[in-house]
């Protein structure tokens, strides 16, 4: 699909804020409401737009630490990718699990309330999971917000 400057600027609206109405959109991009929705509706169509998320602030929620993990598994004949996946998903304060080429084989993003938690979730969770080998952590320290290129 090929986007016009129009297709961006509806796309930027809603990666800042994804309850804006069509009409508050439009009125920023000097469109009509009608007009504006049918872009939306057909960005949609055409599976450009595939879905609203809301974001949360982790530390609000009581969740202070962040830290990514690289994991290397250890044992990737003896272990699918699917098995490790399936129990990695289950942990809840893993937020994210991406399947990586490089040094390590899965990047995670994982949420606790303070570092004595992420050690326990670390322990109990994470380093008992199917297949894991070498682990890596990094704390986050700071994070800075972008919208991607559109």
């Amino acid at each position: 699909m090929t986007l016009d400057d129009t297709d961006r600027a509806i796309l930027a609206a809603l990666q800042r804020d994804a309850t804006q109405t069509a009409a508050a959109i439009g009125g920023r991009i000097g469109m009509s409401q009608p007009a504006t929705w049918r872009r939306i509706k057909r960005l949609r169509d055409e599976g450009v737009l595939t879905g609203q998320r809301v974001a949360l602030d982790a530390q609000k929620l009581g969740f202070g630490v962040t830290v990514f993990l690289g994991v290397k598994l250890a044992t990737k004949g003896r272990v699918s990718l699917d098995d490790f996946e399936r129990a990695v998903t289950a942990i809840p304060e893993v937020q994210l699990v991406e399947h990586v080429l490089g040094l390590y084989d899965y990047r995670l993003r994982v949420v606790a309330r303070d570092l004595a938690d992420f050690e326990r979730v670390l322990r109990r969770r994470v380093m008992t999971l199917p297949g894991v080998g070498d682990v890596e952590a990094n704390v986050l320290l700071s994070e800075e917000r972008r919208p991607g290129p559109i």
